[in-house]
């Protein structure tokens, strides 16, 4: 930070109050999510977060499917709700990510996100996780994340 900009605070979560993602949660405050998404999640009944998003023209590759990037860019904002809980006191950034693209993703289709932390250490939580549309899988993805500093 050049001193111009101002800090932000990761973990906003703003409620959707209405429309079709009325009662789903986002970020507010990450600009490039905020321009890549938009993008949503909510706690499932049995704890574990889901993250959705409907890719819009602007998600399309040529071949008028979602495009590869959109598709880590959703996985990325979705690692990080996954892993929230781990998260809390710290700061962090994605360290490692691999992924599988074994589908294609049609402009708006309900692209839908679960996953698991597999180990939360003292300085980097492993994350994976599955994206489906209609229950088909189209990605697959593990990464790391590293813990950078508290959490002020």
């Amino acid at each position: 930070m050049d001193g111009t900009e101002a800090e932000t605070n990761a973990w906003v979560h703003l409620v959707v109050q209405g429309g079709a993602w009325a009662g789903w949660s986002m970020y507010g405050n990450d600009p490039f999510e905020d321009h890549a998404g938009p993008f949503y999640y909510r706690i499932a009944e049995d704890g574990r977060p889901v993250c959705a998003m409907r890719p819009e023209r602007k998600h399309m590759n040529g071949g008028g499917f979602m495009h590869g990037g959109a598709l880590m860019t959703f996985a990325d904002y979705c690692l990080f709700v996954i892993a929230r809980d781990a998260l809390k006191d710290s700061r962090s950034v994605t360290a490692t990510f691999n992924s599988e693209f074994v589908g294609a993703v049609p402009e708006g289709s309900l692209l839908e996100c679960t996953g698991e932390v597999v180990k939360a250490g003292r300085s980097m939580v492993f994350v994976r996780g599955l994206m489906t549309v209609e229950g088909e899988a189209v990605l697959s993805f593990s990464a790391v994340l590293k813990k950078t500093a508290p959490r002020t």
